[in-house]
């Protein structure tokens, strides 16, 4: 298994450190994404709750009280990250340990993804690719495995779909 996940990593990773100009532009998409998502997130709120703050609630305490959940999961699980199990040089640089399973960039990016869904099919189609480029890009890039971003994925689609019941 460990041979196998060096191997596949060094693999997937191969034309990015062959041109440099690409590790840049998987970091640049790292962040570019978690951005948008900010933002996006913002401009939901405020698009929800223009005319009645009522309505704005589910859309700030689903996401909360899942994120909240999430990461007390994760710190209960507290699996390492790819760069602390195998010698692997990651693309993009994380100074942190454990807290791995589930991805929470990933489960945020879905759970914001599912509150434009809930606005909007085709603002939530585009934020449901975004968090797709986050997730593949947070695997190159070595920050997390597949079984991450997969299972923060699966969370923020559980957690999301809270929204289309109130």
């Amino acid at each position: 298994m460990k041979e196998n996940y060096q191997k596949n990593y060094q693999r997937i990773t191969a034309p990015f450190r062959r041109h440099p100009w690409a590790v840049s532009l998987l970091r640049v998409a790292n962040k570019f994404v978690v951005w948008v998502m900010y933002v996006a997130y913002c401009v939901i709120l405020i698009w929800v709750g223009r005319n009645d703050y009522s309505v704005l609630w589910p859309f700030i305490l689903i996401p909360g009280i899942g994120f909240l959940m999430l990461s007390f999961v994760r710190q209960r699980i507290n699996a390492p990250r790819p760069y602390e199990k195998f010698a692997i040089d990651p693309l993009i640089f994380r100074n942190k340990t454990g807290d791995s399973l589930p991805s929470r960039h990933v489960f945020s990016a879905t759970v914001i993804a599912m509150c434009g869904l809930k606005l909007s099919l085709f603002w939530g189609i585009i934020l449901l690719i975004l968090t797709i480029i986050s997730a593949i890009t947070r695997v190159i890039g070595g920050v997390h495995f597949p079984r991450d971003v997969i299972a923060g994925f699966i969370c923020g689609i559980i957690c999301g779909l809270f929204l289309f019941l109130v």
